[in-house]
């Protein structure tokens, strides 16, 4: 059980944040060097390679090698570890984990409304807000040397986010409890946000985002019916795109059982992933049946950890309803923060997810899987789930984007922390702002070094990758 709420008066957590910043000045944000006891990143990656697919894991190192950016995106890990090693103010939340900019995007809520937020909590754990904070802008200033910015500028939208986050925070500070609850940002506010604070270039370059939200509302079961099933014998089966899609009736010999086996095993965690369901919406799954799944690759960190989707049919054949599984391993964080207080990964990240998103999906649970070490949580594959195309984006919109960013972050820690004391820590000034943009100049270098030293094990036969996939 979580321990109980200590309820402080509004003076005294100001106090505790004023006391923080005494004990940990935001300047010492900045500081970031590799210490001679730094482990090596491409070992860190090669344990992550061991629990997962070996047919994958050549497809992670190829998506990896092919930027400072997408190998960034991968290795969570390794920035876990080098978090251990930075100032803590004290002032804890329910963290993201992995909090770079690709990891937020547009999905539907249960409303049916369109909503900008975080879309990863594979890696979810409480721990420092610092931790997200760092995370988040050093992904900014890497894209921006990925996108060909000067220095000033990737340091500008790094500082953005920050900014952004900063000034959210103190807002959230003054709202009750319920307001912050209720607060989240539909898509068409993203938008309008975005056009009022967006000089007549940046205006211009809104209609790809408007574009990118319009397709994410076509996106849903019905659309990946077309996409990824044909009809054989009369009943929809999900089609073989080997190695990002793979039916499991082709590799059932993966996980030693032929294809009956396999399908009944499935069913069996259907059964016990539909129990971890609200009541309502239990019934409401109870109306769809299995007909078929696969194996499917999705982004880049989560390549070869185990992953399927599975093709429900309710009504008749044009009342789809794909459902993602996806293992939950333990999270990154867990190696240097206290561990999870849930002993399953899979109800980590649902727990996670719910605290931290202003909607979440109605089929979130989870499972275990027939080899009980390894855990699982369920969620819809499509669900108007659409994302930004930050690697064509100028400086003009990545300032914008990271603007919408740093407020999203913000609300999600003010859910599970303290936007007080974290609002008094951080001051009016934008010296905590400055301290984390240098942070994450110093850490872009250190990632470029470390790709750098990944493409070299590649090419020493040290590690297998598969390009282009």
């Amino acid at each position: 059980m979580p321990p109980a709420p200590v309820h402080r008066s509004v003076t005294d957590r100001i106090a505790i944040g004023r006391q923080a910043r005494t004990a940990v000045p935001r300047s010492s944000h900045a500081d970031w060097a590799a210490g001679g006891d730094r482990p090596d990143a491409v070992v860190l990656l090669k344990e992550q390679d061991a629990t997962r697919e070996p047919d994958l894991v050549p497809v992670r190192h190829g998506r990896m090698m092919l930027s400072p950016l997408t190998f960034y995106r991968g290795a969570a890990k390794v920035m876990a570890a080098d978090l251990r090693h930075t100032p803590r103010s004290g002032l804890d939340v329910q963290l993201c984990g992995d909090a770079h900019l690709s990891n937020f995007g547009v999905f539907a809520s249960p409303e049916r409304t369109l909503l900008f937020d975080l879309n990863d909590f594979d890696e979810t754990l409480p721990g420092p807000f610092e931790y997200d904070v760092k995370r988040l802008a050093a992904s900014f200033f890497i894209t921006g040397r990925n996108n060909g910015f000067v220095e000033d500028d990737s340091a500008e939208a790094a500082m953005a986010s920050v900014r952004s986050y900063r000034t959210a925070m103190a807002e959230f500070a003054e709202m009750g409890n319920l307001a912050v609850w209720y607060s989240r940002l539909p898509a068409d506010e993203a938008l309008d946000l975005a056009r009022r604070s967006a000089t007549k270039k940046e205006r211009g370059e809104l209609t790809r985002a408007e574009r990118n939200a319009a397709r994410a509302r076509t996106r849903d079961s019905l659309r990946a019916l077309s996409k990824l099933a044909e009809v054989v014998d009369g009943e929809y089966r999900i089609v073989s795109q080997p190695p990002l899609l793979v039916p499991l009736r082709e590799i059932s010999s993966n996980y030693g059982m032929d294809a009956d086996e396999l399908e009944a095993s499935l069913r069996d965690q259907l059964r016990s992933y539909k129990a971890t369901l609200p009541d309502d919406r239990r019934q409401l799954l109870g109306r769809y049946r299995m007909v078929d799944a696969a194996r499917k690759v999705v982004g880049v960190g989560s390549v070869g950890t185990r992953a399927f989707i599975a093709l429900l049919q309710g009504r008749d054949e044009q009342d789809p309803l794909f459902l993602q599984v996806k293992e939950a391993t333990l999270s990154v964080l867990e190696d240097h923060l206290p561990r999870s207080r849930y002993r399953n990964q899979g109800q980590r990240v649902v727990s996670g997810q719910r605290m931290m998103q202003a909607a979440s999906d109605i089929f979130l649970g989870w499972t275990k899987g027939v080899d009980v070490s390894r855990h699982y949580y369920w969620r819809q594959l499509r669900d108007m789930k659409g994302s930004a195309v930050v690697d064509a984006m100028s400086p003009t919109a990545l300032g914008v984007y990271a603007r919408l960013c740093g407020w999203t972050l913000a609300r999600a820690h003010a859910r599970s922390g303290d936007p007080v004391a974290i609002t008094a820590y951080l001051g009016r000034s934008d010296s905590f702002d400055r301290a984390i943009a240098e942070f994450s100049r110093r850490y872009a270098d250190q990632n470029q070094r470390d790709h750098e030293n990944f493409v070299d094990a590649v090419e020493s036969g040290a590690l297998e990758a598969r390009e282009g996939v």
